[in-house]
């Protein structure tokens, strides 16, 4: 009766990656804040270069703004708080 029923143990969803395209599809339905986090574990290989400055990507912030995401340098704000 009650006790019959077996509980069986969910497993999360996994799939292999055949084709690049696949990727894409899939950022493509996250949300803009699953993204950021992405990008937040991107960044850790990650060398931005600009006007000739270097940024390492694990030294940058990434917030969701609207409908963008907004990167910021956190060495730059440490500087100007001092």
């Amino acid at each position: 009766m009650i006790f019959d029923k077996k509980e069986t143990k969910k497993h999360p969803v996994s799939y292999e990656i055949t084709h690049p395209n696949e990727v894409v599809e899939l950022f493509g339905k996250l949300t803009l804040h699953h993204q950021a986090a992405l990008m937040r574990l991107m960044s850790r290989n990650l060398v931005v270069t600009i006007n000739s400055e270097r940024a390492m990507g694990y030294d940058m912030d990434f917030e969701v703004k609207g409908a963008l995401i907004e990167a910021k340098n956190n060495l730059s704000d440490q500087t100007s708080d001092s």
